[in-house]
Protein backbone atom coordinates (compact mmCIF):
# COMPACT_ATOMS: atom_id res chain seq x y z
CA UNK A 1 0.00 0.00 0.00
CA UNK A 2 3.05 2.37 -0.63
CA UNK A 3 1.07 3.96 -3.57
CA UNK A 4 -0.95 6.43 -4.48
CA UNK A 5 -4.39 6.01 -6.31
CA UNK A 6 -2.71 7.32 -9.88
CA UNK A 7 -2.25 4.24 -12.88
CA UNK A 8 -0.24 4.94 -16.06
CA UNK A 9 -3.27 4.65 -18.40
CA UNK A 10 -0.78 4.77 -21.59
CA UNK A 11 1.32 2.25 -20.06
CA UNK A 12 -2.05 -0.10 -19.57
CA UNK A 13 -3.28 0.40 -22.54
CA UNK A 14 -0.21 -1.07 -24.22
CA UNK A 15 -0.25 -3.62 -21.71
CA UNK A 16 -3.65 -5.37 -22.92
CA UNK A 17 -2.80 -4.84 -26.46
CA UNK A 18 0.37 -7.01 -25.99
CA UNK A 19 -1.41 -9.88 -24.03
CA UNK A 20 -4.47 -9.35 -26.81
CA UNK A 21 -1.61 -9.71 -29.41
CA UNK A 22 -0.49 -13.15 -27.74
CA UNK A 23 -3.46 -14.93 -27.78
CA UNK A 24 -4.94 -14.48 -31.21
CA UNK A 25 -5.54 -18.03 -32.66
CA UNK A 26 -3.48 -18.52 -36.06
CA UNK A 27 -6.11 -17.49 -38.21
CA UNK A 28 -5.73 -13.97 -36.68
CA UNK A 29 -9.25 -14.24 -34.42
CA UNK A 30 -8.99 -14.15 -30.72
CA UNK A 31 -9.93 -17.29 -28.42
CA UNK A 32 -12.95 -15.83 -27.56
CA UNK A 33 -14.47 -16.07 -31.33
CA UNK A 34 -13.98 -19.89 -31.38
CA UNK A 35 -15.00 -20.75 -27.58
CA UNK A 36 -15.98 -23.83 -27.08
CA UNK A 37 -20.08 -24.62 -26.81
CA UNK A 38 -19.58 -25.38 -22.78
CA UNK A 39 -18.52 -21.47 -22.79
CA UNK A 40 -21.35 -20.26 -24.50
CA UNK A 41 -23.71 -21.74 -22.26
CA UNK A 42 -22.29 -19.61 -19.22
CA UNK A 43 -24.57 -17.18 -17.39
CA UNK A 44 -22.43 -14.60 -18.73
CA UNK A 45 -23.27 -14.14 -22.68
CA UNK A 46 -21.59 -10.86 -23.04
CA UNK A 47 -18.99 -12.32 -22.14
CA UNK A 48 -16.94 -9.16 -21.68
CA UNK A 49 -14.70 -10.39 -18.66
CA UNK A 50 -13.88 -14.07 -19.82
CA UNK A 51 -10.44 -13.02 -20.51
CA UNK A 52 -9.96 -11.14 -17.51
CA UNK A 53 -7.63 -13.78 -16.02
CA UNK A 54 -5.37 -13.57 -19.12
CA UNK A 55 -4.75 -9.86 -18.32
CA UNK A 56 -3.02 -10.33 -15.27
CA UNK A 57 0.93 -11.08 -15.48
CA UNK A 58 1.26 -14.60 -14.18
CA UNK A 59 4.01 -13.78 -11.82
CA UNK A 60 6.75 -15.79 -11.29
CA UNK A 61 6.09 -18.16 -14.01
CA UNK A 62 9.19 -19.47 -16.37
CA UNK A 63 8.26 -17.45 -19.65
CA UNK A 64 7.81 -20.82 -21.92
CA UNK A 65 5.59 -22.15 -19.55
CA UNK A 66 3.01 -18.87 -19.89
CA UNK A 67 2.46 -20.33 -23.51
CA UNK A 68 1.85 -23.51 -22.44
CA UNK A 69 -0.97 -21.85 -19.95
CA UNK A 70 -3.11 -20.47 -23.06
CA UNK A 71 -3.01 -24.09 -24.61
CA UNK A 72 -5.96 -25.18 -22.36
CA UNK A 73 -8.95 -23.07 -21.96
CA UNK A 74 -9.04 -22.68 -18.52
CA UNK A 75 -12.41 -21.60 -17.20
CA UNK A 76 -12.53 -18.92 -14.45
CA UNK A 77 -16.51 -18.48 -14.77
CA UNK A 78 -16.39 -18.18 -10.45
CA UNK A 79 -14.43 -15.06 -11.15
CA UNK A 80 -17.39 -13.78 -13.44
CA UNK A 81 -19.60 -14.92 -11.69
CA UNK A 82 -18.03 -12.85 -8.77
CA UNK A 83 -18.71 -10.03 -9.90
CA UNK A 84 -21.81 -10.47 -10.90
CA UNK A 85 -24.16 -8.94 -8.76
CA UNK A 86 -24.57 -11.50 -5.36
CA UNK A 87 -21.35 -11.83 -5.78
CA UNK A 88 -18.79 -11.64 -3.53
CA UNK A 89 -16.52 -8.57 -5.62
CA UNK A 90 -19.52 -7.12 -6.71
CA UNK A 91 -19.64 -3.21 -6.76
CA UNK A 92 -15.55 -3.22 -5.19
CA UNK A 93 -12.76 -2.02 -5.89
CA UNK A 94 -10.54 -4.78 -6.66
CA UNK A 95 -6.65 -5.67 -8.08
CA UNK A 96 -6.46 -8.94 -9.21
CA UNK A 97 -2.74 -10.78 -10.05
CA UNK A 98 -2.23 -14.13 -11.04
CA UNK A 99 0.43 -16.77 -10.51
CA UNK A 100 0.71 -20.23 -11.12
CA UNK A 101 0.52 -24.16 -9.19
CA UNK A 102 2.26 -27.13 -10.26
CA UNK A 103 -0.92 -29.94 -10.28
CA UNK A 104 -0.54 -32.70 -7.98
CA UNK A 105 -0.71 -35.91 -10.89
CA UNK A 106 1.80 -33.80 -13.03
CA UNK A 107 3.74 -31.11 -11.54
CA UNK A 108 5.19 -30.00 -15.48
CA UNK A 109 1.16 -28.88 -15.75
CA UNK A 110 1.09 -25.76 -14.17
CA UNK A 111 -2.54 -24.09 -12.65
CA UNK A 112 -3.43 -20.50 -13.60
CA UNK A 113 -4.46 -19.18 -9.78
CA UNK A 114 -5.98 -15.76 -9.71
CA UNK A 115 -5.91 -13.32 -6.21
CA UNK A 116 -8.18 -10.75 -5.96
CA UNK A 117 -7.69 -7.94 -3.34
CA UNK A 118 -10.42 -6.04 -2.67
CA UNK A 119 -8.94 -2.82 -1.28
CA UNK A 120 -9.88 0.90 -1.59
CA UNK A 121 -6.05 1.62 -2.27
CA UNK A 122 -3.38 -0.88 -4.48
CA UNK A 123 -1.99 -3.35 -1.90
CA UNK A 124 1.95 -2.72 -2.69
CA UNK A 125 4.44 -0.96 -5.15
CA UNK A 126 6.38 -3.37 -4.64
CA UNK A 127 7.45 -6.94 -5.85
CA UNK A 128 9.79 -9.08 -4.25
CA UNK A 129 12.72 -11.41 -6.47
CA UNK A 130 13.82 -14.10 -4.47
CA UNK A 131 15.45 -17.56 -6.03
CA UNK A 132 17.25 -20.78 -4.57
CA UNK A 133 20.86 -19.05 -5.60
CA UNK A 134 19.88 -16.05 -4.04
CA UNK A 135 21.09 -15.60 -0.49
CA UNK A 136 18.36 -13.39 0.25
CA UNK A 137 15.14 -11.81 -0.61
CA UNK A 138 14.98 -8.49 -2.69
CA UNK A 139 12.24 -5.93 -2.54
CA UNK A 140 11.74 -3.68 -5.27
CA UNK A 141 9.64 -1.41 -7.11
CA UNK A 142 7.22 -2.77 -9.84
CA UNK A 143 8.20 -0.89 -12.36
CA UNK A 144 11.70 -2.22 -12.20
CA UNK A 145 10.35 -5.23 -13.58
CA UNK A 146 8.28 -3.47 -16.01
CA UNK A 147 5.19 -4.11 -13.63
CA UNK A 148 1.90 -1.63 -12.32
CA UNK A 149 -1.53 -2.44 -11.04
CA UNK A 150 -3.19 -1.25 -14.37
CA UNK A 151 -7.27 -0.80 -15.33
CA UNK A 152 -9.23 -3.33 -17.01
CA UNK A 153 -10.61 -2.86 -19.98
CA UNK A 154 -13.79 -5.34 -20.52
CA UNK A 155 -13.95 -6.86 -24.17
CA UNK A 156 -17.36 -4.94 -25.43
CA UNK A 157 -15.92 -1.47 -23.49
CA UNK A 158 -12.15 -1.84 -25.35
CA UNK A 159 -13.06 1.38 -27.89
CA UNK A 160 -13.96 3.00 -25.50
CA UNK A 161 -11.50 6.08 -23.54
CA UNK A 162 -10.10 4.78 -20.77
CA UNK A 163 -10.48 8.02 -18.61
CA UNK A 164 -14.27 7.59 -19.13
CA UNK A 165 -14.91 3.95 -17.98
CA UNK A 166 -13.95 4.78 -14.39
CA UNK A 167 -12.98 0.97 -13.29
CA UNK A 168 -13.28 -0.58 -10.17
CA UNK A 169 -10.86 -3.62 -11.48
CA UNK A 170 -7.09 -3.24 -11.72
CA UNK A 171 -4.37 -5.94 -12.74
CA UNK A 172 -1.22 -6.62 -12.16
CA UNK A 173 0.21 -6.13 -15.68
CA UNK A 174 3.91 -6.31 -17.25
CA UNK A 175 4.47 -4.85 -20.44
CA UNK A 176 8.20 -6.49 -20.83
CA UNK A 177 7.96 -7.71 -24.40
CA UNK A 178 8.71 -11.19 -25.37
CA UNK A 179 10.46 -10.34 -28.36
CA UNK A 180 12.65 -8.24 -25.91
CA UNK A 181 14.05 -10.89 -24.19
CA UNK A 182 16.57 -11.82 -26.56
CA UNK A 183 18.58 -8.63 -25.47
CA UNK A 184 18.48 -8.89 -22.07
CA UNK A 185 20.91 -10.96 -20.00
CA UNK A 186 20.09 -14.42 -18.60
CA UNK A 187 20.01 -12.49 -15.40
CA UNK A 188 17.64 -10.09 -15.77
CA UNK A 189 15.49 -12.75 -17.56
CA UNK A 190 15.61 -15.49 -14.53
CA UNK A 191 14.66 -12.13 -12.46
CA UNK A 192 11.10 -12.15 -13.41
CA UNK A 193 10.76 -15.90 -12.65
CA UNK A 194 11.98 -15.04 -9.32
CA UNK A 195 9.29 -12.92 -8.75
CA UNK A 196 6.44 -13.13 -5.82
CA UNK A 197 3.81 -10.91 -5.10
CA UNK A 198 4.23 -8.49 -2.13
CA UNK A 199 2.24 -6.94 0.35
CA UNK A 200 3.14 -5.24 3.25
CA UNK A 201 0.26 -4.65 6.83
CA UNK A 202 2.35 -2.64 9.52
CA UNK A 203 -0.85 -4.04 11.69
CA UNK A 204 0.50 -7.42 11.25
CA UNK A 205 3.54 -8.90 12.38
CA UNK A 206 5.75 -10.63 10.07
CA UNK A 207 5.66 -14.65 10.50
CA UNK A 208 9.22 -14.61 10.96
CA UNK A 209 9.08 -11.96 13.96
CA UNK A 210 6.62 -14.61 15.53
CA UNK A 211 9.30 -17.55 14.96
CA UNK A 212 12.03 -18.44 17.50
CA UNK A 213 13.58 -20.59 14.98
CA UNK A 214 17.12 -19.92 13.45
CA UNK A 215 18.25 -21.72 10.55
CA UNK A 216 21.87 -22.63 10.71
CA UNK A 217 23.75 -23.62 7.71
CA UNK A 218 27.30 -23.82 9.18
CA UNK A 219 29.78 -24.65 6.34
CA UNK A 220 31.68 -27.26 7.85
CA UNK A 221 34.18 -30.75 5.89
CA UNK A 222 33.17 -32.26 4.33
CA UNK A 223 30.18 -31.08 4.55
CA UNK A 224 27.94 -28.58 5.82
CA UNK A 225 25.87 -28.51 9.01
CA UNK A 226 22.32 -27.82 8.55
CA UNK A 227 20.23 -27.47 11.73
CA UNK A 228 17.79 -25.45 13.52
CA UNK A 229 18.18 -23.53 16.81
CA UNK A 230 15.56 -22.79 19.02
CA UNK A 231 15.95 -19.25 20.95
CA UNK A 232 13.79 -20.27 23.84
CA UNK A 233 14.42 -23.58 24.26
CA UNK A 234 17.91 -24.76 23.29
CA UNK A 235 21.39 -23.70 24.95
CA UNK A 236 24.19 -22.76 23.24
CA UNK A 237 26.50 -25.62 24.51
CA UNK A 238 24.58 -28.46 24.63
CA UNK A 239 23.12 -27.78 21.32
CA UNK A 240 26.95 -27.72 20.03
CA UNK A 241 27.38 -30.86 21.96
CA UNK A 242 24.55 -32.96 20.22
CA UNK A 243 26.05 -31.56 17.23
CA UNK A 244 29.76 -33.48 18.08
CA UNK A 245 27.54 -37.15 19.65
CA UNK A 246 25.98 -36.77 16.33
CA UNK A 247 29.10 -36.74 14.99
CA UNK A 248 27.73 -33.63 12.48
CA UNK A 249 30.90 -31.90 13.58
CA UNK A 250 34.32 -32.70 15.12
CA UNK A 251 35.51 -31.51 18.41
CA UNK A 252 38.38 -28.80 17.13
CA UNK A 253 35.07 -27.33 15.56
CA UNK A 254 33.57 -26.56 18.91
CA UNK A 255 34.25 -23.27 19.26
CA UNK A 256 33.70 -22.28 15.54
CA UNK A 257 30.68 -23.68 15.57
CA UNK A 258 29.27 -21.49 18.77
CA UNK A 259 30.62 -18.89 17.69
CA UNK A 260 29.05 -19.06 14.31
CA UNK A 261 25.51 -19.63 15.48
CA UNK A 262 25.98 -16.69 17.91
CA UNK A 263 26.37 -14.55 15.24
CA UNK A 264 23.17 -16.14 13.30
CA UNK A 265 21.36 -15.51 16.71
CA UNK A 266 22.31 -11.63 16.87
CA UNK A 267 21.32 -10.91 13.20
CA UNK A 268 17.82 -12.45 13.94
CA UNK A 269 17.52 -10.73 16.72
CA UNK A 270 18.47 -7.40 14.88
CA UNK A 271 16.44 -7.98 12.20
CA UNK A 272 13.34 -8.62 14.44
CA UNK A 273 14.17 -5.49 16.55
CA UNK A 274 14.42 -3.08 12.92
CA UNK A 275 11.42 -5.04 11.86
CA UNK A 276 9.74 -4.03 14.90
CA UNK A 277 11.17 -0.59 14.62
CA UNK A 278 10.04 -0.53 10.83
CA UNK A 279 6.28 -1.13 11.40
CA UNK A 280 5.91 1.07 14.52
CA UNK A 281 6.82 4.07 12.22
CA UNK A 282 4.91 2.65 9.74
CA UNK A 283 1.89 2.75 11.94
CA UNK A 284 2.32 5.96 13.46
CA UNK A 285 2.66 7.21 9.67
CA UNK A 286 -1.39 5.44 8.60
CA UNK A 287 -4.02 7.66 8.12
CA UNK A 288 -7.37 6.51 9.61
CA UNK A 289 -8.39 5.33 5.95
CA UNK A 290 -5.35 3.19 5.64
CA UNK A 291 -5.67 1.89 8.74
CA UNK A 292 -9.34 0.83 8.10
CA UNK A 293 -7.78 0.04 4.47
CA UNK A 294 -5.67 -2.73 6.02
CA UNK A 295 -8.48 -3.85 8.81
CA UNK A 296 -11.15 -4.34 5.59
CA UNK A 297 -8.51 -5.72 3.24
CA UNK A 298 -9.68 -9.18 2.08
CA UNK A 299 -8.26 -11.73 -0.31
CA UNK A 300 -10.02 -14.23 -2.85
CA UNK A 301 -8.11 -16.86 -4.59
CA UNK A 302 -9.61 -18.44 -7.84
CA UNK A 303 -9.31 -21.79 -8.68
CA UNK A 304 -10.12 -22.85 -12.76
CA UNK A 305 -13.35 -24.21 -13.06
CA UNK A 306 -13.53 -27.92 -14.23
CA UNK A 307 -14.00 -28.63 -17.75
CA UNK A 308 -14.02 -30.94 -20.23
CA UNK A 309 -11.29 -29.03 -22.03
CA UNK A 310 -9.10 -28.53 -18.91
CA UNK A 311 -6.35 -30.89 -17.40
CA UNK A 312 -7.56 -33.63 -14.36
CA UNK A 313 -9.90 -32.62 -12.03
CA UNK A 314 -7.90 -30.12 -9.70
CA UNK A 315 -10.43 -30.23 -6.63
CA UNK A 316 -8.63 -31.56 -4.48
CA UNK A 317 -5.11 -29.36 -5.05
CA UNK A 318 -6.71 -26.51 -3.45
CA UNK A 319 -4.92 -24.54 -1.03
CA UNK A 320 -5.80 -21.17 0.76
CA UNK A 321 -1.91 -20.28 1.38
CA UNK A 322 -0.98 -17.22 -1.19
CA UNK A 323 2.52 -16.75 -0.12
CA UNK A 324 4.42 -15.81 2.72
CA UNK A 325 3.49 -12.15 2.50
CA UNK A 326 -0.21 -12.58 1.56
CA UNK A 327 -0.81 -15.63 3.82
CA UNK A 328 -3.97 -17.47 3.37
CA UNK A 329 -7.19 -16.37 1.37
CA UNK A 330 -9.96 -15.42 3.42
CA UNK A 331 -12.00 -17.60 0.90
CA UNK A 332 -10.99 -19.99 -2.13
CA UNK A 333 -13.90 -20.45 -4.94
Amino acid sequence: METGDSFPYRSSLRFHLCFLCADLDRRGRTRRDSSPSWRKRSSHPSGDSEDLWKQAFPVGTEWDQIDLLLKHNWNFSNLEDAFEEGGILHGKKVYIFSCTEPQAKSIATLIPVVIAVVSPYPPSDKIVCTSVQMASEEIIDMKRMKMDWVPYIPLGKRDSSVERLKTQIFVLGCVQRRAGLKHLKLERVKKFEYCIPYVYNPLEEDETEQSTIVDILYPAKPEPVFCQFDLDMDELEEFTNERISAEELSEDQWNGFKKFVREKVGERKRANHEERVRRRIAQEQLSAERVAAFQNMKFYKFYPVATPDTPDDISGVKAAFINRYYGKAHQVF
